[in-house]
């Protein structure tokens, strides 16, 4: 027999699920980026680049207005002394830590009963690194193996969270707010999506998708 899930807090109606991804399906550590620029001599990092808020180079860097060498070479002219592209990526990617088996094995089973959208603020380094991550530790190619459809901020243009993006994955795939769902871990992005009928789940610090919001039923 299948494992059926069903959403523990009782939402009903949900036909189309949208998922963020760090913090929600990848572990991240927003804290491990900022002390290794901040090691490399970008003592004001966090001021730069932060979960709520960022500059307009980050901004610029994830719809892709930016390209991996502009980028390398903005950070490298902030730093005080000369980092190399090596130093700069490792630094980037240090905040990407891991996807959990028991995530990627919901997902499996939420494909079965719901339509599955990946919608996400990456950018083009990240994103070789959490596939390069999901291969190394599951054998998975990509991310892309579990959704119906993705999203990311720097293929698209668009960004969390500006309404545009949101309306671009609901209008593209014809769902209805009402029967779509919107997990993330950012409360500005959930904002947005209440605004526009989406029904959320704000996933606050401590809480995983895991154990808090969904649970199998045999």
């Amino acid at each position: 027999m299948k494992t059926q899930v069903y959403f523990c807090n009782m939402i009903q109606g949900i036909r189309h699920i949208i998922f963020d991804l760090g913090g929600v399906l990848l572990n991240i550590d927003y804290k491990r980026t900022e002390e290794a620029f901040i090691a490399s001599g970008i003592t004001n990092f966090g001021h730069l680049y932060s979960q709520l808020k960022q500059s307009p180079l980050f901004d610029g860097w994830e719809m892709g207005k930016i390209s991996r060498a502009e980028f390398i070479a903005k950070l490298q002219d902030i730093a005080p002394g000369k980092l190399t592209e090596e130093q700069i990526v490792k630094a980037w990617d240090a905040m990407l830590l891991d996807f959990p088996l028991r995530r990627l094995q919901l997902l499996q089973q939420l494909r079965l009963h719901y339509d599955l959208f990946l919608l996400s603020n990456t950018n083009e380094i990240h994103e070789v690194a959490f596939n390069k991550i999901l291969m190394d530790s599951h054998s998975i190619p990509n991310i892309g193996v579990f959704f119906d459809k993705v999203y990311l901020s720097h293929h698209v243009g668009l960004r969390k969270p500006m309404p545009e993006i949101f309306e671009k994955v609901l209008n593209e795939n014809s769902l209805e707010p009402a029967h779509t769902l919107f997990i993330d871990d950012s409360h500005q992005h959930i904002v947005t999506a209440d605004k526009l009928g989406i029904q959320t789940i704000y996933l606050e610090k401590g809480m995983t998708i895991e154990n808090d919001i969904f649970k199998a039923k045999q």
